[in-house]
């Protein structure tokens, strides 16, 4: 229940990805506590891990009869249009698990940064969790 206020909270605000990083060292449990609305993805990975379905679950229980945006970002290592195909991907990735738990893939919008807009500032080539994300925002 308090995932559903939490992400209820963030439908209401419809605010951008956090200006400052989430937490320094962060473990699931601690992404989800202070990045809701965010999943985060392994290093070339496109899979939505298990602990994550309570954001989904959120999010199709906090839209109802709205549109959701998936945004999504990879980190630095790689080519640039590499990173944005691994973004696109991983935002694709979580429109089908919305789908499937019922939210209409029609009211859901699929875009790519790719390595633009890093929430942890990184050289180019540094892997960083926290930059390989979709951020979930519910839409007006």
């Amino acid at each position: 229940m308090l995932l559903l206020a939490t992400f209820a909270a963030l439908a209401a605000t419809v605010a951008p990805p956090p200006a400052t990083p989430c937490p320094t060292a962060p473990t699931t449990s601690a992404l989800q506590a202070a990045c809701p609305g965010l999943i985060f993805f392994d290093s070339g990975s496109t899979e939505i891990r298990r602990e994550w379905g309570a954001v989904l679950e959120a999010a199709v229980a906090g839209a109802a009869q709205s549109r959701l945006r998936l945004v999504g970002y990879s980190d630095t290592p790689g080519s640039a249009a590499t990173n944005l195909r691994m973004a696109r991907r991983r935002a694709q990735a979580v429109a089908d698990a919305l789908a499937a738990r019922g939210f209409p893939a029609d009211r859901i919008d699929v875009v790519a940064v790719g390595e633009q807009q890093l929430l942890i500032p990184t050289a180019d080539g540094v892997r960083e969790v926290q930059n390989r994300r979709v951020e979930i925002t519910v839409q007006p």
